[in-house]
């Protein structure tokens, strides 16, 4: 069996990680996907309006459909690679999606859902605020399924649970893996606000979503960034995996009349910039929201002259370049000629090779004991 195909309880697929063509070699399913299917399978739970949450790639959605192509899915994630790679994959499996009604990270489920399917978030926070959407529209009795490496179970995670939704117990270990049982108690919890706070010396006030990159403080990477923005009269910027969109409004704070483009793959860090764009009164026809796999559905007409990026170096639990990569293509293909890239990143991702083979030039801009800024310009 190759590294793409999936078998699990008589279910056969063949399952990619988007995009396709990624030389990340990391599969686009875990055990963890193969328990809580395994799980439905041998206690012959039948189709019923069922939610998904946090179904990276699609293996769940792909096995149930084709268990009975008629199984009402009802499937929410907040990455778009996650949207696109499901919807791949069933393209793939020759298996039609007429069953799946898709909703973002913010949305509230259908009331009449009868079955939760969870893969555990590596984000607990963000955890706790699907179950308190959760806990909003389920009725009373409804069973929620969670699929987690053994690992990552313990009381804590079980109180949590119970605290948010309801009551939970774990099953047996499984290939390293369990799945918690939890039956919905009716109680309606309220959603956790936003986070606030304000980076006093810019004069800026930034909030975040539950999904977001550094929550509640400005991570170090992006410090460093803002201590060395570039100077110039840039006229189009792009803020590549903005997070919460600190970079882009600072580039609005130096570049004025610039048109910012924020971009991420997580739709709460979207939704976070667009927020935190108007909640420092900026001008509503130069911010530009882009929920999108890196640069690939970018209008063909946008053209940057800066690109500012602090890359991710995982994609859920898995470490991997392949983000960085894409990334880098991207913001040279959209570049205008002689357009700059500017990149945060820790020392020893070695980014400076990348950008050294792609731009054929790189350049140190400033570094200190953890992170390295470099710049490369079309």
């Amino acid at each position: 069996m190759t590294a793409n195909q999936f078998s699990c309880s008589g279910i056969e697929l063949s399952l990619f990680r988007y995009p396709k063509q990624q030389e990340s070699n990391l599969q686009a399913w875990d055990a963890a996907d193969e328990h809580l299917i395994k799980h439905l399978v041998d206690n012959e739970i039948i189709a019923q309006n069922t939610a998904i949450l946090n179904d990276n790639f699609g293996a769940i959605q792909c096995a149930l459909t084709q268990l009975e192509a008629s199984w009402p899915l009802f499937v929410e994630t907040d990455a778009k690679t996650s949207l696109l790679g499901a919807k791949q994959n069933l393209t793939d499996n020759q298996l039609a999606d007429s069953n799946i009604t898709r909703f973002n990270s913010r949305d509230l489920l259908p009331a009449d859902t009868q079955l939760v399917l969870i893969k555990l978030p590596k984000n607990l926070t963000y955890f706790a605020n699907q179950l308190q959407r959760l806990s909003q529209v389920l009725p009373k009795g409804t069973q929620v399924l969670i699929g987690a490496k053994a690992k990552s179970i313990n009381k804590s995670l079980l109180a949590l649970i119970e605290q948010h939704l309801g009551s939970a117990s774990a099953s047996l270990t499984w290939k390293k893996t369990r799945v918690i049982s939890c039956i919905a108690d009716g109680k309606k919890r309220p959603s956790v606000a936003e986070v606030t706070w304000t980076v006093d010396e810019l004069n800026l006030t930034i909030s975040n979503l539950s999904n977001v990159f550094a929550a509640n403080k400005l991570d170090i990477g992006a410090r460093i960034m803002l201590d060395n923005m570039p100077k110039d009269e840039f006229k189009t910027v792009i803020d590549l995996g903005c997070g919460n969109g600190v970079l882009g409004l600072r580039a609005a704070q130096l570049y004025q009349d610039a048109n910012i483009h924020f971009v991420d793959d997580s739709e709460m860090a979207v939704a976070s910039s667009k927020h935190n764009w108007q909640l420092n009164n900026l001008p509503s026809e130069l911010g530009h929201f882009h929920w999108d796999d890196c640069l690939t559905h970018l209008d063909s007409e946008i053209s940057a002259d800066l690109v500012l990026c602090n890359p991710p170096f995982h994609q859920g639990e898995a470490i991997t370049d392949h983000i960085a990569w894409q990334m880098f293509l991207d913001a040279r293909r959209r570049l205008a000629p002689g357009g700059l890239l500017q990149v945060v990143g820790n020392r020893h991702l070695s980014y400076h090779i990348k950008l050294q083979r792609i731009f054929k030039n790189c350049k140190t801009v400033a570094s200190n004991g953890k992170f390295v800024i470099l710049q490369a310009r079309k």
